[in-house]
């Protein structure tokens, strides 16, 4: 007995010691695994991991081929990864964003009385070759036939599909009208050449409103409510943009304008009036023309990412699938109708284009996909007993504040320095960082807090986090 009793004093001088030191132990694992706690940490989540080497992130495309900051940043961060041309897998974080897209969406479509649908992606062929834009689309069309020897495609639009839907009801009440219907889907266009990562790809996600009302008036009185909404959806997301007048192309109408994100990349060519609200899409204006046709003031060029579109359609779908509505004499009309369509995939690229720097991302405060990221002490460090501290500041913030309970990120990847951790968190835009520096060991703690955004550094206790994170809006 007297060896193993020797050995266990010189291992451990003292039971009691024995006891702190697995209590030591048994806190380190579990903070550094948190597994088994209810805390989201960094290690645990699925990404493509590319932060390391930036030449990974680019060799998407041809040689020299032409890419644009959004692209290389989403590639470079893995919130998205190439699968074929014009399409991608969008990761975790990705996902996140784009779900908190559609719940502002949702709340300003629902606002102006819109209500949420879903339509077949495969679109019947009879419908498309009834409104003529089956030849008229051409190879834009993913065309495919069943076995049964029916023609389809896959839907880039859908108001083929919804007048038919309509007019199958037979006559609408007056009492519904107006009535917008709108979905968020998947959309298909065969892009001749797709670039610049979500901003132009041949699989994308849409937002797309249909109104139908008894009049000209009435559905002109609708086009007004829903481009307001635009605005908000917009405004709310802190994005700078300019409503121009557009031509309707394929889509037809008599009256369009286009929701564009001013920046050097846009594919669309704008004319901003410098002394009025006038603005338009070159395709709609003589675009040598140096002053506006409303005050003769002075024209400026830009560039601009459209993220939206509406249009006046009139009676040209309505007209074709026999789509009637009842007056509020009881009287049926054909149809008065308008689209509304917004680049949900896009509008995520867009502001990362926009309001990002060359080399960490930025989000709309309201789309990032988390608010705050918690950045503890290397493991070995001089700090690192401030982890606990850390842990408490999770929960602190999780308890005080309920609406940010799923917004908080723990980077737990300890074995990595804090500069590294915080390199990949000002990357990746989350709005807040909250480190566990030098100043952790100070009586009182205080945490390192930066708003990514406005690049402000503070140095605050826990107590005074909270009290500031209070304040985070996320809807």
């Amino acid at each position: 007995m007297g060896g193993p009793l020797i050995t266990g004093k010189v291992l451990f001088p003292s039971f009691a010691n024995w006891i702190v030191w697995c209590q030591k132990q048994q806190h380190r694992c579990k903070f550094y695994d948190n597994r088994h706690a209810n805390r989201k940490c960094v290690s645990q989540h699925f990404q493509v991991m590319n932060l390391r080497d930036g030449t990974v992130a680019l060799q998407e495309g041809k040689p020299g081929e032409m890419t644009c900051k959004s692209q290389r940043l989403m590639l470079l961060t893995g919130l998205i990864c190439p699968a074929s041309p014009g399409c991608y897998h969008y990761m975790p974080y990705t996902v996140r964003s784009m779900e908190k897209l559609i719940k502002l969406i949702d709340q300003e479509m629902q606002a102006v009385g819109g209500q949420k649908l879903n339509m077949p992606t495969l679109c019947s062929a009879e419908l498309w070759r009834a409104s003529e834009r089956w030849e008229l689309m051409g190879n834009e069309l993913f065309r495919l036939t069943d076995r049964h020897n029916k023609q389809f495609c896959l839907g880039p639009t859908h108001e083929e599909a919804i007048t038919n839907l309509i007019a199958s009801q037979s006559y609408l009440s007056h009492k519904q009208l107006p009535l917008l219907l709108y979905q968020v889907t998947r959309k298909f266009r065969d892009e001749p050449k797709p670039r610049f990562g979500l901003l132009r790809g041949r699989e994308f996600y849409m937002k797309d409103m249909y109104t139908f009302d008894a009049s000209k008036e009435a559905a002109l009185k609708t086009y007004a409510l829903v481009c307001n909404a635009y605005y908000n959806i917009l405004n709310r997301l802190g994005l700078p943009f300019v409503k121009v007048q557009a031509a309707t192309g394929n889509i037809g109408g008599t009256l369009s304008h286009e929701f564009q994100l001013p920046a050097d990349i846009g594919e669309d060519q704008l004319m901003i009036c410098t002394n009025c609200d006038f603005s338009a899409n070159t395709e709609t204006i003589d675009p040598s023309k140096v002053h506006c046709p409303v005050c003769e003031g002075k024209l400026m060029e830009k560039r601009g990412i459209e993220v939206g579109h509406t249009f006046y359609l009139g009676t040209k779908y309505s007209s074709v699938f026999n789509t009637l509505v009842n007056t509020a004499e009881n009287k049926p009309v054909m149809a008065e109708m308008g689209c509304y369509g917004l680049g949900v995939s896009r509008i995520l690229a867009a502001s990362i284009e926009v309001l990002s720097t060359e080399d960490a991302i930025r989000w709309p405060n309201l789309i990032a996909p988390y608010q705050i990221c918690l950045i503890p002490p290397k493991r070995g460090s001089k700090e690192e007993k401030g982890a606990m501290l850390v842990e408490e500041l999770y929960d602190s913030i999780a308890q005080a504040v309920p609406h940010l309970i799923d917004e908080i990120v723990l980077d737990d990847r300890t074995e990595l320095t804090i500069g590294k951790r915080l390199k990949d968190a000002d990357k990746r835009g989350y709005p807040y960082v909250i480190i566990a520096g030098k100043k952790i060991v100070d009586v009182p703690s205080l945490f390192e807090v930066r708003n990514q955004n406005t690049g402000e550094i503070l140095f605050l206790t826990r107590e005074a986090i909270v009290d500031l994170l209070s304040k985070v809006h996320t809807s």
